[in-house]
């Protein structure tokens, strides 16, 4: 029987099915017992919801980078969201709202390494 893989409502990340989970699968949300222990919060819809409105205030197929989400939402302290702001983008490419490139070239968010750029599914 063939699984899905599942995204992890915390950071994004693709989660694949492992033996471990076989009776349990359908109640796996998480990736990682850090991720269990985070969980979402109030930061990291404001997040989600400012990279939708940036990438609607620019041209079709522009692109934003996540610092500058960081930026709007957490002011001076905008580099303690940099990896939530890549979290949410990953989470908003579950749900099919965005993309993720590098070098102009859509990639898996589950293994981009290195700068990003957000912009809409075309």
């Amino acid at each position: 029987m063939e699984h899905p893989d599942k995204t992890c409502l915390v950071c994004g990340r693709r989660i694949s099915w492992r033996k471990k989970w076989e009776r349990d699968w359908d109640s796996v949300r998480y990736c990682s017992s850090a991720c269990r222990r985070h969980r979402a919060d109030p930061v990291d819809a404001q997040l989600e919801k400012a990279i939708l409105e940036k990438l609607s205030a620019r041209a079709g197929g522009a692109s934003i980078c996540p610092s500058e989400v960081a930026r709007d939402v957490g002011g001076e302290q905008w580099r303690d969201l940099m990896e939530r702001s890549r979290q949410a983008a990953r989470r908003l490419v579950a749900s099919g709202d965005v993309e993720i490139t590098q070098g102009g070239s859509v990639v898996d968010p589950s293994t981009a390494k290195g700068p990003i750029r957000i912009r809409q599914v075309r």
